[in-house]
């Protein structure tokens, strides 16, 4: 039977990120388009958090009793990552579709033993990359498909953000690798730019595979747990190789983008501002598709709407964040290479140079230590896996 009536949602999660979460599920509940039914969080939401929540709609401290007492169709898990496990584990087993933001676990026990859930419950998970959802995912398909760039022969990613230092206060996990025993991994490829390295997964055709080999060369310019400036290659057994190089650190923000080299030509895709350049062709494609209004439409057609981000894809993400994870300690940069900018919370770590450096691991395939960055460490953990 087709589902005609708005789906009940709730929201496990009201600051940070999940407020962006709320703001979009006030927006489809004055549509029509869904039931904003309820919230939980462990904290009192904020005077902002509950002037977004509909009349009828309640406020809960844990998610069993968020799902108890609304009985939702769809529930978006938007709290910290290391969170994530238990509470997709409890909306699944309640009945309840499910949107976990990104990345989904810290570890690949965890994501199989999700992947295995959501099989026995018959539920559906999708997992909030939203870059997932561009049309030019499609477009760089049909260019490939055409011979436009030849053979594939590797795929890099390039992200280059500048933070303050109330990026790494604003909560307890921020910048950490571990938080009160639990895997947190909050890392620059496993967070800010996952959506990059999973991206880069999926064009070269590996997003649902287990990587054979990840190579990741981890460092840091603050004085933090995880690694804010890094670089991993990806090897897939017959799919062309990935490089992705990220900082956090930059002296510039600079937009995300992934660059498709092949043997007659080469494409990049800006996934955030919808622009896919082939050779000398530069189009602008649709904004990307909403991944919570992809898994209601998948609800209501299950065989007719795919959903964009399944869980499943998620599998080459969580292989490279557990390389990460079992990686040694990011090394330091040394301070004649960094300098800080501003003061207080306004204050930035800056790496010279290293805007340039992270473009160019991404064109040419390699890792820092290949470039001869000089403070680049060439003693990389490498994960093998079968």
């Amino acid at each position: 039977m087709p589902i005609t009536d708005p789906p009940r949602v709730v929201l496990a999660g009201t600051a940070g990120h999940a407020r962006r979460h709320l703001r979009r599920l006030r927006e489809l509940h004055d549509r029509r388009r869904v039931v904003l039914a309820g919230v939980c969080d462990i904290r009192d939401p904020d005077d902002e958090a509950l002037a977004l929540l509909p009349r009828g709609a309640s406020v809960h401290g844990h998610v069993d009793e968020l799902l108890a007492a609304c009985a939702p169709a769809v529930a978006v898990v938007a709290t910290p990552p290391h969170t994530h496990l238990d509470l997709a584990r409890r909306v699944l087993c309640h009945g309840s579709d499910l949107l976990l933001e990104m990345p989904p676990v810290p570890d690949l026990g965890g994501f199989e033993e999700l992947v295995a859930l959501a099989e026995r419950t018959g539920r559906a998970c999708q997992v909030g990359f939203q870059s997932f959802g561009s049309p030019g995912f499609a477009v760089l398909r049909a260019a490939i498909d055409a011979g436009e760039l030849g053979e594939v022969v590797g795929v890099g990613a390039v992200g280059a953000w500048t933070r303050t230092d109330s990026y790494y206060r604003r909560n307890a996990w921020a910048g950490r690798r571990w938080l009160d025993g639990q895997p947190v991994v909050d890392g620059v490829l496993t967070n800010p730019f996952s959506h990059a390295v999973a991206s880069a997964l999926a064009v070269v055709g590996a997003a649902d595979r287990m990587p054979e080999e990840v190579t990741v060369e981890l460092h840091r310019a603050r004085d933090i747990e995880a690694d804010d400036t890094s670089c991993v290659r990806i090897r897939c057994a017959g799919k062309p190789e990935v490089v992705v190089a990220g900082s956090l650190c930059a002296e510039l923000d600079h937009e995300p983008y992934l660059v498709v080299h092949g043997t007659r030509g080469r494409a990049v895709l800006r996934y955030k501002t919808d622009l896919v350049q082939i050779n000398d062709r530069l189009l602008r494609v649709p904004p990307p598709t909403d991944l919570l209004e992809n898994l209601l439409d998948h609800r209501s057609d299950p065989h007719g709407v795919p959903l964009l981000s399944p869980l499943r894809n998620a599998r080459g993400f969580t292989g490279v964040l557990q390389a990460v994870r079992e990686a040694p300690d990011p090394v330091p940069i040394p301070a004649g290479w960094t300098r800080t900018e501003g003061c207080g919370a306004s204050a930035r770590r800056v790496i010279r140079g290293i805007d340039v450096e992270v473009a160019a691991a991404a064109e040419r395939l390699a890792l820092f230590s290949e470039l001869g960055v000089p403070w680049a460490v060439s003693g990389a953990a490498r994960c093998v896996r079968s």
